[in-house]
């Protein structure tokens, strides 16, 4: 009777037994897996520990529950040990990474070994039991051993982290060609993330657009897309703080320049060139243009395309630029790579004055990605930027900061990565509106203001 309870708890946890692995006291390594994961749920790390270790070194390849809550219990132990074991607690825990990695390393039949490894990384710079040097090589061998599932944001943030730290020594012969092709890397591979995020948070959203009510399972994937989005968001606004040090204009075009030979017939780095400067607006150099016709006759690309654009625009024929924008549009078949371009030409057409274009060009951004929270702020601040040019009385033309407003709210809805810019955002445009007081004494809550101006659009005088 107890081995049953056991079995059907252990399925209960959605957890595979694999019995052939374990030992003559499997009815031992049952009861302890259970009686620790059950320790464990609670946080009674304590408590779990004994009979964690008796499954741990009696029958490690019985369940993953020995690892995944067996990091747990071991930083908890890391986090209470006295100086004289605190030694001994997180030489442990680098062992159990290793244990993980023999015993579980898929998941589901797939690889989970990037994630392993670069937890370990993660703990080795933690708990400062290895140099910089010997920490990122472990992130690297996590990053080429199997970078599909070395996916946590401060994981991936740290890979960069610790290089840069070791050039910034000086001692180790990192080059800064070396420091930017990591940047590239590392950034490529939290873009992926971001879009992967965004694909599977789309659906929900376009599930809400419908009216139709999402199921508590969706709520919370919703609120963990967003976390997780929130995460990368952060980490990666962190990377390009780190970079921006190094990579000026003055060290971009003259490194560009001396490797150009040798990588211009290399797609990958020409295009991260090109990126780069354009990024930094480096792209006034004459040496950008001889990086786009490079990219440009060996593949043309979407990217090479908007280049192009950005060159065209530079010298004044914004009708060739708008011919190569809308080609990058088109050579691009992946939607969530499309609706970037689109940003990207948005915030050009803002830039340069351009409202109703720059408009034109985010909602296009939002069919393809409703998630892009950026291209509802974009719209936001178009708007907010017209206060003065639409309506004919001054309660009419501070009307447009409602307006404004609506889309930076719509922005913190959408996007968990920008909501605490887009609510400070909305605030404060809806503290430049008009206030009750004066909707008072207009007498018209609840009236709908239309502009007339470049905006063709109206908005509802809040009741009081």
């Amino acid at each position: 009777m107890v081995m049953k309870f056991i079995k059907i708890f252990i399925l209960w946890l959605g957890m595979v037994v694999v019995y052939p692995a374990v030992s003559q006291n499997s009815e031992d390594c049952l009861q302890n897996l259970s009686i620790f994961a059950e320790y464990a749920k609670v946080k009674n790390y304590d408590e779990a520990y004994e009979p964690w270790m008796k499954v741990r070194n009696e029958c490690p390849s019985l369940n993953v529950a020995i690892f995944s809550y067996g990091e747990r219990i071991l930083k908890d132990r890391i986090k209470k040990a006295l100086p004289q074991t605190l030694g001994a607690e997180t030489a442990d825990l680098m062992k159990l990474y290793d244990e993980w990695l023999e015993n579980f390393p898929t998941k589901r039949n797939i690889s989970v070994k990037g994630d392993i490894i670069s937890s370990k990384a993660q703990a080795m710079l933690d708990y400062k039991t290895a140099d910089k040097m010997k920490v990122y090589k472990t992130f690297e061998l996590a990053y080429q051993t199997d970078a599909k599932s070395f996916n946590n944001p401060k994981g991936l943030y740290n890979y960069f982290k610790t290089l840069y730290d070791i050039y910034k020594q000086g001692n180790q012969g990192v080059t800064m060609e070396q420091l930017f092709n990591k940047y590239e890397e590392v950034s490529e591979k939290f873009e992926l993330e971001s879009i992967n995020l965004a694909k599977k948070l789309d659906v929900i959203l376009k599930k809400q657009e419908d009216g139709i009510p999402l199921n508590s399972r969706e709520v919370r994937s919703k609120r963990v897309y967003g976390i997780n989005s929130n995460a990368i968001g952060t980490f990666l606004s962190n990377l390009d703080a780190i970079i921006s040090k190094e990579a000026t204009c003055v060290n971009l075009v003259p490194l560009y320049k001396r490797n150009f030979e040798e990588f211009k017939t290399d797609a990958i780095w020409l295009k991260r060139a090109a990126s780069r400067m354009d990024s930094k607006e480096c792209s006034d150099d004459p040496f950008f243009v001889t990086l786009v016709e490079a990219l440009h006759a060996l593949e043309p690309s979407a990217d090479s395309a908007y280049y192009l654009g950005i060159l065209k625009d530079k010298a004044g024929d914004n009708k060739e630029a708008l011919k190569y924008y809308e080609e990058s549009i088109s050579l691009q078949t992946d939607p969530y790579k499309k609706a970037k371009i689109l940003y990207k030409i948005a915030v050009k057409f803002k830039n340069s004055g351009r409202k109703s274009s720059a408009r034109n060009y985010a909602r296009k951004t939002l069919n393809f990605q409703p998630s892009f929270g950026r291209a509802y702020l974009l719209i936001s601040n178009l708007y907010a930027s017209s206060a003065n040019d639409c309506g004919e009385t001054q309660f009419n033309k501070r009307a447009v900061y409602w307006l404004a407003a609506q889309m930076a709210y719509k922005a913190s809805e959408v996007d968990a990565s920008i909501k605490k810019l887009a609510l400070k955002t909305a605030r404060s445009y809806e503290g430049r509106a008009p206030s009750k007081t004066e909707i008072f004494t207009e007498g018209n809550q609840g009236a709908t203001i239309q502009f007339d101006c470049w905006i063709k659009s109206s908005v509802k005088v809040p009741d009081l």
